[in-house]
This record gives C-alpha cells, sequence and structure tokens, in this order.
C-alpha cells in the first residue's frame, strides 16, 4: 500500500466523504458502514470495497481526522438484531467532501484546458 502524505486522504476515504455529503443533502443525517456500502454499490458502482474490514478501518480512520463521529444506536431501535455503529459526517466532513466534490468537477476542464491546440 502506498504511503499516504500527510493531511491527504485516501480515495476509498474520499469517496466515502462524497456519499455521506450526498445522503446528509438527501436528509439522512446518519448512516452504518453496511448501509453506506449498498449506497456506494448502487450510487457509484465501487469497486473499492475489497472487504467490509476495509471499509470499517477507513470509517476509523475518518473518525480520527475529524471528519465523521459515530455512535452506538439505541438497544431499542435494535429490534431483535445486534447494534449498529451510526455514523454523522461533521462540519469540517462537509467542508472536505463538498472540496473533492468540487475538485473533481472541475480536473476534467483544466485537463483540457491544458492541451496543446
Amino acid at each position: 500500500m502506498p504511503r499516504r502524505k500527510a493531511g491527504a486522504l485516501l480515495p476509498l476515504e474520499n469517496e466515502i466523504l462524497g456519499v455521506a455529503l450526498t445522503m446528509l443533502r438527501s436528509g439522512h443525517a446518519t448512516f452504518h458502514g453496511f448501509g453506506l456500502a449498498q449506497t456506494m454499490r448502487e450510487r457509484t458502482g465501487s469497486r473499492s470495497l475489497t472487504a467490509h474490514g476495509t471499509l470499517y478501518k477507513a470509517l476509523g480512520r475518518l473518525e480520527e481526522f475529524g471528519l465523521l463521529t459515530s455512535r452506538w444506536e439505541d438497544a431499542a431501535a435494535a429490534e431483535g438484531r445486534p447494534r449498529r455503529r451510526l455514523y454523522t459526517l461533521t462540519a469540517e466532513g462537509a467542508r472536505v467532501a463538498e472540496g473533492t466534490l468540487a475538485h473533481k468537477a472541475v480536473a476534467p476542464l483544466s485537463r483540457v484546458a491544458s492541451r496543446p491546440a
């Protein structure tokens, strides 16, 4: 695995933040790992999830960076299934996600503009 530059996010982490921002904008303030993985596959055709361990390690790193927060789901909400860890995008996480999405939207244009005529 390549070394991470200080302050840089891995592509999977950027993808998680982008999907979390989309979910937040659509009215889903919290999400759990399995639901996030399903949404990533449905919305982006994500191929970066090789195993759920990969996802949960990335979620943990994003929480360490202050881009996500998490809490355990209330036991009453679990209703006969194991409790889930619920994640929330922080204000800083939303800012980073918006910057990443804006950069992706601009990147193809800058490549075209830099080509010789």
